[in-house]
């Protein structure tokens, strides 16, 4: 019987073995290869970087702009904001008050900096990840008014400007990246 163990041990060891230094080393390494290789701006975070080469952000993961001479992003489930360390949707249901509360105090801020009308959905909910660094052209343009008023440009200025920076894809809807967007409202008020 020892022989027979021994005998169905040995594969079973060489196998692991094998197939940790495969699809363990071999397999990750190459596709971080493949990945540099062929799109190294994805591959290295889609970063984003200041004149000086600082990086300030990246294009696909959503940070908070608290400003109001900036286009806002949508509320974020993610620890204290868009961190990425605790990047999770907030699990509250639609029967949750909790939810309920918080998007009513989100609603009525978002009423406090001028919005009128239906506000978007994207301002007062969270994104699954809390990460998203997207919103709709809608909820970006209800908040042209406040940006108008905050930096002294007109209005038809910065909707042009979203408009502008409107993305279509062949699946999902239209969005605007906010990161670029705000930093082409700096450039914008640098040019004045």
């Amino acid at each position: 019987m020892g022989s027979d163990f021994a005998s169905s041990l040995r594969p079973a060891v060489v196998m692991t073995i094998l197939f940790a230094l495969l699809l363990g080393i071999l397999y990750p390494l190459a596709m971080t290869g493949l990945g540099q290789a062929l799109m190294p701006h994805q591959a290295n975070g889609s970063l984003v970087r200041d004149a000086s080469g600082k990086v300030i952000g990246s294009e696909v993961v959503g940070q908070a702009f608290v400003s109001p001479r900036y286009f806002q992003t949508r509320p974020s489930a993610a620890g204290n904001g868009y961190d990425g360390l605790a990047s999770s949707g907030s699990n509250l249901g639609p029967a949750s008050q909790a939810l309920t509360d918080r998007v009513r105090t989100d609603i009525a801020a978002r009423r406090a900096e001028g919005i009128v009308g239906a506000v978007p959905i994207d301002l007062v909910t969270a994104s699954g990840s809390g990460l998203d660094p997207d919103l709709s052209p809608a909820a970006t343009l209800a908040q042209v008014p406040r940006i108008a008023r905050q930096r002294g440009i007109g209005e038809d200025r910065l909707r042009a400007l979203v408009q502008q920076n409107v993305r279509r894809s062949l699946l999902g809807d239209p969005h605007v990246n906010l990161l670029a967007l705000n930093l082409q409202l700096d450039r914008l008020g640098a040019a004045r």
